[in-house]
């Protein structure tokens, strides 16, 4: 792997490093080549049941380097780029972004192909598409509507305004902003909480959000029932250390 983007894992957490500091880590062709195998390798990697991104330094990420010359292919490299992310999404494992500083446009895009985001009173979020006469190709017209709601993410795309951490966390674009020094403990909180839980059920919980996602609720529930992917094969373990803790419905995993 290239060291554009580093992976350090400790404890069931994989950490991706995105590694060019001194550009505010801007992804350029190399460093997404990068980023798709490391997200490639942790698609068959069990022994990993959270995944985060970060960038080095002060910053997470500035967006795409516009200074790099476009791909002989620009609409196939195009799609690659935007099934990295799909790929990065779909994920078995929980992913969250941890933010500082700058992130903005295709690294505001790629912070929302995680699961969540948590940054701290550094960060500063924005798409700055239309500033360079540009329109999004990496999910933001999807993701950010579906994160902060259609008017707030109209807002932040034809204003190219930069949104404060805090700001991020009461509109929902962030789940949660600490003050500035507290990131690591934060993460360090939200990986004892998830590693405590059925990595079984985080994934199928996640699988099932995300593929009902747009459905009528009567379908929904169809969907949860009919391709439920039934109870960890340790649930009973589970049960156990918690007599008298109530449980819904389901099957046993095969």
């Amino acid at each position: 792997m290239s060291d554009l983007v580093l992976r350090n894992d400790a404890g069931g957490v994989a950490t991706l490093v995105l590694n060019r500091p001194e550009k505010r880590n801007a992804i350029n062709r190399e460093l997404f080549r990068a980023l798709r195998g490391h997200v490639v390798a942790l698609q068959s990697d069990s022994s990993v049941r959270l995944v985060v991104i970060r960038g080095e330094g002060d910053h997470f990420c500035a967006g795409h380097g516009l200074g790099e010359k476009p791909h002989a292919d620009a609409l196939g490299w195009l799609r690659k780029e935007v099934h990295t992310l799909e790929l990065l999404s779909k994920l078995r494992q929980p992913v969250i972004a941890a933010v500082r500083g700058t992130c903005f446009t295709g690294g505001l895009e790629l912070a929302l192909a995680a699961d969540f985001i948590i940054c701290d009173e550094t960060a500063r979020f924005a798409d700055t598409h239309g500033k360079w006469g540009l329109v999004p190709g990496w999910g933001m017209s999807q993701r950010l509507p579906r994160r902060v709601g259609s008017a707030r993410a109209i807002e932040m795309m034809v204003t190219c305004r930069p949104v404060t951490g805090v700001d991020a966390e009461r509109a929902g674009l962030a789940n949660l902003c600490v003050v500035d020094g507290a990131l690591d403990a934060a993460l360090a909180d939200y990986a004892e909480a998830i590693l405590a839980i059925s990595p079984h059920s985080n994934a199928e919980n996640k699988r099932l959000v995300y593929d009902t996602d747009g459905m009528r609720l009567a379908q929904g529930i169809d969907h949860e029932v009919m391709r439920n992917a039934g109870f960890d094969r340790d649930a009973a373990t589970r049960r156990a250390s918690f007599p008298g803790a109530a449980v819904g419905g389901g099957q046993e995993a095969g």
